[in-house]
């Protein structure tokens, strides 16, 4: 935790003493001060707040949903031979496909609402999880799964209670990357047209030559996700790690 402190403390003092030098044009590059200032007026006015609470309302229905599809669907394919052959061959290749490349087409089927961004931010993160399941559950020894058949375990109990358990650590892998992926998907909407949100108050910065602005918004988001990666995943990570045996490794 001091390691931590003091590193951030290092880059900050590093940020102050570049902006101090003007090497940059000080509304272009503002000081560390400067955008806790900003911080700190939209912070009381309710204007992060409002906006921090709309995008966290998109992004967790969006990435509650990809979470529900994306475990199973991963599961499937990876014990599937047949579904792997063929719905694994369209995942594969969305894989390579960038969030923003749904927007258009989100827009035309949804219009420009909540429907719209809610559709990239499953795709963006759908796949991700998707795969990372798919890859763990493949990577598992087929012992489990003889094992269950032997002592006359039914279909439907092999994939609740033996496969599902024994990955997951890659579904937590998965769900780690789907979350990153779920708000890079939501910034690509929010960023394009107007539908308030923490990317709505990016662009109003950008518009308005508001760097200061820009940058607490983008503070905003890299801490949304170090507290979403040390409180949830990192908890859920001790917890699995412990209870295979790996929380000395």
């Amino acid at each position: 935790m001091v390691k931590r402190l003091l590193f951030f403390a290092a880059l900050i003092g590093i940020w102050a003493l570049i902006a101090a030098r003007h090497v940059w044009d000080p509304t272009l590059f503002p000081s560390p001060w400067k955008v806790a200032d900003t911080l700190w007026v939209e912070f009381r006015d309710g204007t992060l707040l409002h906006a921090t609470a709309i995008s966290l309302r998109r992004v967790l229905i969006g990435y509650t949903i990809s979470l529900s599809i994306g475990v199973p669907l991963g599961i499937l394919l990876a014990s599937r031979k047949w579904l792997e052959e063929t719905v694994g061959s369209l995942v594969s290749g969305l894989q390579s496909l960038p969030s923003i490349c749904w927007l258009p087409l989100s827009l035309l089927w949804f219009g420009m609402n909540d429907k719209a961004i809610l559709f990239v931010v499953v795709a963006g993160s759908l796949v991700s999880i998707t795969v990372a399941v798919q890859d763990g559950v493949k990577n598992l020894s087929p012992t489990y799964v003889r094992a269950a058949q032997t002592m006359g375990t039914s279909q439907l109990s092999i994939y609740t209670q033996v496969l599902l358990p024994a990955s997951l650590p890659s579904i937590l892998t998965g769900a780690k990357l789907g979350w990153a992926y779920a708000w890079r998907a939501l910034m690509s909407g929010e960023l394009l047209f107007v539908s308030l949100g923490l990317g709505q108050l990016l662009m109003q910065g950008r518009d308005l030559a508001d760097m200061s602005q820009v940058m607490s918004v983008m503070i905003v988001i890299m801490a949304l996700g170090l507290l979403t990666d040390r409180v949830i995943f990192g908890s859920l990570e001790h917890h699995v790690r412990r209870k295979w045996g790996m929380a000395g490794i």
